[in-house]
């Protein structure tokens, strides 16, 4: 498939040639979904904790007369029931880790990639890696590029320049191809990458194994 080139300025160039194994797969929804909540599930510490009636600091007397006070009767300081007292059914330590199998993460990420070069929301920029670091420079290029709302920044390696022009521009965020993951391609609407980076996509997210003729994989075998 076809996708439009720019350049700084923010003009047209043309097209770029783009893998249809990567940037032309039929997403599923559901398995979009589940990617999404394994990747927000393994990033939670799980480190939540709240102190039971066993746990909290009180004596064992009771607080007050068992019969004359007119009020309900209370054994212990530690209570649910009173102020400082325990917690009944709060959080605690935990894994929220999740298991996904790696294909299927694959094709989650490729599903993505497809939605939005299938809605027009990727823009390739040619020559992006020697932007000058400045937020005013890439406010002007997301802005003639027709970059209304949240951008992901895709670089094919670690890009100083554009990282500074990037870091201080609200919702818009920057990051290397071989971190691309499913939170920031649903999160961030338009997609901006340079041409290094679509070709390390190309070459990260395709699965050769499946793609390579059914003899030359016998004879590597």
């Amino acid at each position: 498939m076809k996708l439009p080139l720019y350049n700084l300025k923010g003009e047209s160039t043309g097209t770029t040639d783009a893998s249809d194994a990567v940037f032309s797969v039929e997403a599923s929804p559901d398995l979009l979904h589940q990617a999404l909540v394994y990747y927000q599930s393994n990033q939670r510490q799980g480190s939540s904790n709240t102190l039971t009636r066993a746990k909290v600091s009180g004596g064992g007397r009771k607080p007050f007369a068992q019969k004359g006070t007119g009020r309900a009767r209370q054994g212990s300081t530690r209570s649910p029931l009173q102020r400082h007292g325990g917690v009944v059914f709060g959080p605690h330590p935990r894994s929220y880790r999740q298991r996904m199998p790696k294909r299927m993460r694959r094709k989650a990420i490729l599903g993505a990639l497809s939605g939005k070069a299938a809605a027009e929301r990727i823009f390739v920029v040619d020559g992006l890696e020697g932007i000058e670091p400045k937020t005013k420079t890439m406010v002007e290029l997301l802005g003639v590029l027709g970059i209304k709302g949240s951008a992901l920044v895709v670089m094919h390696d670690e890009q100083t320049e554009v990282a500074r022009a990037t870091r201080n521009i609200p919702r818009t965020k920057a990051l290397r191809a071989e971190l691309l993951n499913m939170l920031d391609l649903m999160r961030y609407d338009a997609l901006v990458m340079t041409v290094g980076a679509v070709r390390q996509a190309e070459t990260l997210w395709t699965d050769i194994a499946r793609i390579k003729p059914k003899a030359d994989r016998e004879a590597a075998a």
